[in-house]
């Protein structure tokens, strides 16, 4: 059966670009980097190139692009780096709806002593900026807001958030995993002093991964070892992935004009679909500024897990703001800090859609959805 994929926040398809890039660094160009004579030179160059395609996308200097192995490497190294390189600063802001590489690093730094306050977000998942600053104090080591958010796709303040922070003299950090390729970001106007990536939300392998840090930033390596990355992170470099970062980013300015009108339609022609067939259904989150990839519907009395099991019988391929990968049958804790009824955050599903959606696909969806709550409504154990 074909997989009809909707789940591109999750991860994204290798773009064949990316592969053919890749491809000679598993080959012929084996070098290593750091080494002194040429045939590691030219691999040397290939990684530079990489870093140079990063920055462009991000409006970056190369040398402030660190390459590590994923977005959850890059948050935990902006953490680290902050708190150790202030050791008498002990208090951490950041928000109730961060990806858990956010939440469990600051749940570790609970228990190791810091005070972490943790901002609400109003029934559209929108942040309060008053709130934020009102939250920062002398003691505050680092605040880290997300870009954009991995459910609903809510895009949060950034520059207003960073430049408060700036005005207090606290360093500020931004998960924009989500948000690189799919909403312009330019450092030389934003007040962000460390930002993590992921390349497997661009159309880049699994594995990869980077970390802004501004010029200036006081920094502390998390990993400890070698010279590489100029001593900021230990170990020799994945060249044939750092590569492909480079074409994922390079692709990603190319298309993103397309991503942000073409792809921003489709998803609004979906939602109207779905919206108009099934009744009791309704969109969470900020839809006036969010991500145009992202949809995250709930259907009334409803599992959400009982919904992505008949989806996948028809080969469509979604995911849930339920935690039902734990066992768990609490809603997400992004709806549940959005204060998403009971009855509808249970039955919440994302539609996440990236360059390569076709309007073939977004018709199987429209056509196919409905069969599938009308016949969960049928069998809920929920009071209809």
């Amino acid at each position: 059966m074909r997989v009809t994929y909707f789940d591109n926040n999750a991860t994204t398809a290798v773009s064949p670009e990316v592969l053919a890039a890749m491809l000679p660094y598993f080959g012929d160009m084996y070098g290593n980097p750091s080494s002194m004579y040429t045939f590691g030179g030219q691999v040397a160059g290939a990684v530079e190139n990489a870093r140079e395609q990063v920055a462009n996308l991000l409006g970056a200097d190369p040398s402030e692009i660190l390459f590590t192995s994923s977005g959850s490497e890059s948050d935990n190294t902006a953490f680290w780096s902050a708190l150790q390189s202030q050791p008498d600063k002990k208090h951490i802001v950041t928000t109730r709806v961060e990806h858990p590489a956010v939440l469990n690093v600051c749940k570790y730094w609970e228990r190791q002593g810091y005070r972490v306050t943790y901002l609400g977000v109003d029934n559209l998942g929108k942040l309060d900026p008053e709130e934020f600053k009102n939250a920062l104090e002398d003691t505050t080591a680092l605040a880290s807001v997300m870009f954009a958010n991995n459910e609903v796709g809510n895009i949060y303040p950034i520059q207003q958030l960073a430049e408060i922070a700036k005005e207090r003299g606290v360093l500020f950090h931004t998960d924009a995993v989500q948000a690189v390729g799919k909403t312009p970001i330019d450092l030389t106007h934003l007040s962000v002093d460390m930002l993590s990536l992921s390349g497997h939300k661009i159309h880049a392998p699994k594995g990869i991964g980077a970390l802004y840090i501004r010029k200036g930033t006081k920094f502390r390596s998390f990993i400890r070892g070698g010279h590489q990355e100029k001593g900021r992170r230990a170990g020799t470099e994945n060249v044939p992935y750092i590569v492909g970062l480079g074409m994922a980013a390079k692709l990603s300015g190319d298309f993103m004009q397309h991503e942000r009108v073409d792809v921003a339609l489709l998803r609004d022609e979906l939602e109207k679909g779905l919206l108009n067939k099934i009744p009791d259904s309704r969109v969470n989150g900020d839809i006036d500024n969010r991500l145009p990839n992202t949809s995250n519907i709930s259907f009334k009395n409803v599992e959400g897990e009982a919904i992505l099991l008949m989806l996948d019988r028809l080969g469509i391929a979604a995911s849930s703001g339920s935690a039902c990968t734990s066992g768990s049958l609490e809603p997400s804790h992004v709806l549940r800090a959005m204060g998403v009824p009971f009855n509808y955050a249970h039955g919440s599903i994302r539609l996440s859609l990236s360059r390569y959606t076709t309007r073939e696909e977004i018709n199987y969806v429209i056509e196919n959805f409905p069969s599938v709550i009308e016949t969960l409504r049928k069998i809920s154990p929920f009071k209809n």
